[in-house]
């Protein structure tokens, strides 16, 4: 096959035209140059808005107008969505509130001693037949015994010695010490008489409510801050080279979470109490925001009491502060080299986003602890709150005061597995050489964990670790979407 003597041979003047559509110049409108004939043309144009009712980003801002139908789908989608995906979280979250308010003191599960009055009979005389013939012949199989009666207050109720007694406990509480974990506490929740499963959906319109409100309100703060503080920051909060980066979106978040605050409390209330109707306390949210805004300081008592505010105030500065923070601080120490980024380096960013995130667990679930259990706490007129579970007969004075009390009353080992010993005067046993009594005690190791109450201030810490870690992997199989991930629990 010969080939041609120049490439000027295989030029063809029949192609075809490529037409765009040109917007009109401002001195008038001007019509695209005629395509020549026979020739095929292609417009490219914008690709049709595909209309979903799970559409969240519409195009609103129409020449026409917003489109009212649509702004309400809209609405009603997100609305729909934030409450399936509280709905789903809620369990775990429930179960986390109850073993962080559960009160375990440290004498719970210690041999229980069973007090027993033993009376001895006196011994029948062989040469006496008369005492013999009227003696009863169930005497003759031991000497009676029976329990000692207990303690009574004045009105005449058993006083009840131990958390762990079974006969004093009142029917809606959950045994102390039964669980270990968050997983634990839904299957012993769902399976307890007085809760059910359905007690594992407790406060969820209020925990759907405040992430609404908490999602919305948080960037309408810090643009109303940044507009005020810094209108001309434009620097980026990765690596942040001046306070304002981080000071505006952490208190953003502190302004959000005080505001939001009774919103918390009253979510934390609805967990902690009884579900069973006669031990109910509150009936729904608005019932409760009454009656605690009656009997427990009005407003001013919501926001401003020091068992409120200050763990507030610790709890909605910490974490911002930790996650903004702690992260460039950590990618300096672990990439020392070069500096690195999400969008730089997506992988080396979420092995320090995990890290900063079990770092700053550790730091702040102390606080939510504590927070958690002075809002259990009534205050005022208010009648006590039924709570399913445990806690502290005496309340706490603050937050130094409930750390305290929380690391020298309470043990940690979990769950607990009472032993019971009996202790008698039966004749010839339990005495020793010197005629006293003696009671056998299985031998065993102690546990450091019994002795201290630091594993109470980290209840619900393997949870909210296994969500980071599950955030972390589905951020690498998504290559790095930021939204592609759950929350953290």
């Amino acid at each position: 096959m010969s080939s041609p003597s120049s490439l000027r041979d295989l030029y063809s003047t029949n192609t075809p035209s490529w037409t765009f559509a040109n917007p009109a110049n401002a001195s008038g409108p001007s019509s695209p140059p005629p395509a020549p004939p026979n020739t095929p043309s292609y417009t490219f144009s914008n690709r049709p808005a595909q209309n979903s009712i799970f559409e969240l980003s519409p195009g609103l801002a129409d020449p026409g107008g917003a489109d009212l139908r649509l702004l309400l789908k809209t609405l009603v989608a997100s609305a729909f969505l934030q409450y399936t995906s509280t709905a789903i979280a809620m369990p775990w979250e429930v179960g986390k509130c109850l073993l962080q308010v559960q009160w375990v003191p440290r004498d719970a599960g210690e041999e229980e001693v069973i007090e027993e009055v033993v009376e001895e009979e006196e011994e029948l005389s062989s040469d006496s037949g008369e005492d013999s013939y009227f003696a009863d012949p169930s005497a003759s199989a031991g000497p009676s015994r029976y329990p000692a009666p207990r303690p009574a207050d004045e009105r005449g109720y058993i006083v009840r010695k131990s958390v762990m007694e079974e006969g004093t406990r009142p029917e809606y509480v959950l045994p102390v010490g039964s669980v270990n974990g968050v997983w634990a506490m839904i299957k012993r929740l769902g399976g307890f008489r007085s809760e059910g499963w359905l007690a594992l959906w407790k406060g969820l319109l209020t925990s759907c409510v405040t992430d609404l409100l908490s999602s919305t309100l948080q960037p309408l703060i810090h643009s109303a801050l940044q507009s005020i503080f810094a209108p001309a920051s434009t620097s980026p909060y990765l690596f942040p080279n001046t306070t304002t980066a981080i000071l505006l979106p952490v208190a953003s978040h502190l302004i959000t979470g005080f505001l939001l605050s009774p919103l918390d409390l009253v979510r934390t209330r609805l967990i902690v109490q009884s579900f069973t109707e006669r031990h109910r306390t509150y009936t729904g949210p608005v019932d409760a925001l009454r009656s605690i805004a009656r009997d427990e300081g009005g407003v001013r008592g919501l926001y401003l009491h020091p068992h409120l505010l200050i763990p507030t105030l610790l709890d909605n500065s910490l974490r911002p502060l930790i996650s903004l923070g702690l992260p460039p601080l950590l990618a300096a120490r672990m990439y020392s080299n070069a500096p690195i980024s999400a969008d730089t380096h997506p992988v080396a960013w979420g092995v320090v986003e995990l890290a900063s995130s079990c770092v700053g667990l550790l730091a702040t679930l102390p606080f939510e602890t504590v927070r958690r259990r002075l809002q259990t706490q009534v205050r005022g007129s208010a009648a006590p709150l039924k709570t399913c579970v445990e806690t502290r007969p005496a309340p706490y004075n603050g937050v130094v005061d409930a750390l305290w009390h929380i690391l020298t009353e309470e043990r940690s080992d979990l769950p607990i597995q009472p032993r019971r010993r009996r202790r008698g005067e039966e004749k010839g046993k339990g005495k020793g050489t010197d005629g006293k009594e003696s009671v056998e005690e299985e031998d065993g190791p102690v546990s450091w964990w019994r002795s201290t109450g630091l594993g109470q201030l980290y209840r619900g810490l393997g949870m909210r670790l296994g969500a980071s870690a599950i955030v972390f992997l589905l951020g690498m199989v998504s290559g790095g979407d930021e939204d592609a991930g759950w929350a953290e629990l």
